[in-house]
């Protein structure tokens, strides 16, 4: 958005204000519907195993947690896990959505777009690109032989 020009003859310069003041107004009006809708968001994520699905709020709140009866088979620890792991796959989830709504609304401005993407990156890593990141890489050398014996 341009600034207006001020000067010259007198309707020219009230136009311009009138101008820039709506643009102003409809700049605002926009990032108030980003606003709400980005607090609208939500996601949801299930278990590999489909006991556990998890779904959470915009802010990464646990808004709904259901666990099948086959959870009885599982350890507590199991379980626990398999919670953990599909709440961080829901708030990881979050991302995808806001960045849905942000291009919506805001996508021209992309300075607010990855500033607030960033922190969703931020708050909310990919918990498979951090378990991956984890795991020391294979020693393809020794074709997954020790050679200490």
């Amino acid at each position: 958005m341009s600034e207006p020009i001020f000067g010259g003859d007198g309707a020219h310069t009230e136009e311009n204000i009138r101008r820039w003041a709506a643009n102003v107004e409809a700049k605002a009006e926009r990032y108030q519907q980003m606003q709400q809708q980005v607090t609208a968001v939500s996601a949801s994520a299930e278990s590999r195993d489909g006991v556990v699905r998890v779904t959470v709020d915009s802010a990464g709140a646990v808004t709904d947690l259901q666990i099948t009866d086959d959870a009885r088979r599982m350890s507590g620890a199991g379980l626990t896990e398999a919670v953990l792991t599909t709440m961080r796959q829901a708030q990881a989830g979050l991302r995808d959505k806001v960045a849905e709504v942000m291009s919506a609304t805001v996508g021209d401005d992309p300075e607010t777009v990855n500033a607030v993407l960033s922190a969703y990156q931020e708050r909310f890593p990919d918990p498979e690109a951090e378990e991956r990141a984890e795991q020391p890489p294979a020693d393809e050398d020794f074709n997954g032989d020790t050679y200490l014996r």
